[in-house]
């Protein structure tokens, strides 16, 4: 009889390991336009404690970059690589136009399923959909349930001339009136109650649409917000509060079937936000789309119950979106590619160990002329980094955008900042100047000619980008009016 124990208690010890030893469960957020202002570990009149708590409890990344636009950051994540090196430097994929993450990239969710991992993705796409192999469920994921392009409608599904919502490859039609952040929490919460979290190793990608314009939120939410006369501004917090309320349901649900036990939370926006829409990246300068910190430096922090040996501070090491992908691979227990531009974070997030990375890309776009590289504590921009230059206030009680004029320059006196037009090159020392307001390009001539240098080095290996003009033949009305895959 003793012996049958011993056994028995040998096989449990067994189990338990084998269990443990199971590669990790990943669920990846990526919220939409969020600013680097508009989270409330930030900006306590921010009503966010679902994320509060987690990033609190978690590793707060206060330098972790993104790229300036949606579709690039995206690009990012699925490859490893620099938008540059993938032709998606240029813009956003346009609803109308043939572009496309290229095929011979293999995406993240394709190698971790060679890991064995079961592969969901619930949101936004946007990385190309004119031909099937472009699509979701062709490039690693088991399901797809949200939309390909971008600025659609939170709950008609509209963009443009064209309905776009799929669950996999089908035509998919919420019920009426649903707005998305619940639609897509609750495909969330159907995925974790269909994959068994001790036998099956999760990799969640959840996109959200929230807080991407157009503006729309449920009134419950708005009304958090009611002091705030500004309804961009109102509106846009709201939204923020709305993608709160989902990833606290989801981690709930997370908690309840016992994911936690072995999982890894990643949370990072795509850009920073939209101060003409709503969003504030205060004290950063700049807004989404421009190379200035404030579309470039995203809100992001890791979560995890078992897998973090050091929580609960700020790390302040440099990272790049393109380093989720061997880091998050690097935890599911496999390896990332060699010559891949991202690099393995995991020491650094998970222990405060030192960055392996000291320099990275920001974005180089033959298009538009501009360039931007960080080398140490140093920025260089080259050409003209954007339409929105200043450093925007939280909107005050009157309606409209105030304190910023058409061309982006702050109005308000603690604002006002002169802005070159277009100076060929700019130099700035990001670690005692955070914040961009002193061009020492002429104080320093020799860090000048050593960092454009460097970006000259960089602009070697550009792919040109693939930005092709609008096709005829994507029109929705060829395709029961729906954005659907089949002209390219």
């Amino acid at each position: 009889m003793a012996v049958v124990l011993h056994l028995l208690t040998f096989t449990s010890i067994l189990l338990m390991y084998v269990s443990s030893a199971r590669p990790p469960h990943i669920v990846l957020i990526v919220a939409d336009d969020l600013g680097w202002n508009d989270v409330g570990w930030r900006n306590p009149q921010m009503y966010t404690p679902n994320l509060d708590k987690l990033a609190t409890a978690g590793v707060i990344l206060n330098s972790s970059y993104v790229q300036p636009l949606c579709t690039p950051t995206r690009n990012c994540l699925m490859t490893g690589y620099y938008p540059y090196h993938t032709g998606l430097q240029h813009s956003v994929i346009v609803p109308d136009a043939a572009g496309f993450l290229p095929a011979n990239f293999t995406t993240l969710p394709q190698k971790l399923k060679e890991l064995g991992y079961v592969t969901h993705i619930v949101g936004k796409w946007h990385l190309g959909f004119c031909n099937w192999k472009y699509t979701p469920t062709y490039r690693g994921f088991d399901s797809f349930m949200g939309y390909y392009n971008a600025a659609e409608d939170y709950y008609t599904h509209y963009v443009g001339p064209g309905y776009d919502f799929r669950f996999n490859t089908d035509v998919y039609r919420p019920t009426e009136g649903e707005y998305s952040a619940n639609i897509f929490a609750n495909r969330a919460i159907d995925i974790l109650n269909s994959v068994d979290p001790e036998n099956e190793s999760l990799f969640l990608y959840l996109p959200f649409q929230t807080v991407h314009e157009p503006l729309e939120v449920p009134e419950k939410y708005e009304n958090i917000y009611s002091h705030i006369h500004n309804t961009s501004r109102r509106l846009y917090c709201g939204m923020v509060s709305a993608l709160d309320e989902a990833v606290g349901n989801i981690t709930a649900v997370l908690r309840e079937r016992g994911f936690m036990d072995n999982l890894l939370l990643v949370f990072t926006t795509d850009n920073g936000g939209p101060t003409f829409a709503g969003a504030n990246n205060l004290p950063l300068r700049g807004a989404k789309s421009t190379l200035w910190e404030g579309g470039t430096k995203g809100s992001a922090f890791v979560y995890s119950d078992t897998l973090l040996k050091k929580t609960k501070y700020l790390n302040t090491e440099m990272m790049h979106a393109v380093d989720w992908f061997p880091t998050l691979l690097h935890v599911a227990g496999g390896t990332a590619d060699a010559g891949m531009d991202g690099m393995d974070m995991w020491p650094t997030i998970s222990n405060n160990a030192p960055s392996p990375r000291k320099e990275f890309v920001y974005n180089i776009d033959e298009i538009l002329h501009n360039a931007a590289i960080r080398v140490g504590d140093y920025k260089l921009i080259e050409g003209n980094p954007g339409h929105w230059n200043g450093w925007y206030p939280l909107p005050s009680v009157k309606e409209g955008l105030p304190n910023a004029t058409a061309d982006g320059a702050a109005e308000s006196k603690n604002c006002m900042v002169n802005i070159s037009a277009d100076p060929n090159y700019q130099l700035f020392d990001i670690r005692n100047d955070p914040t961009e307001h002193f061009d020492i390009s002429k104080k320093y001539p020799k860090v000048l000619q050593q960092m454009t240098q460097r970006l000259a080095e960089y602009k070697k290996s550009l792919v040109p980008a693939n930005y092709p003009p609008p096709d005829p033949k994507s029109n929705p009305k060829y395709y029961n009016g729906t954005w659907s895959p089949g002209w390219c």
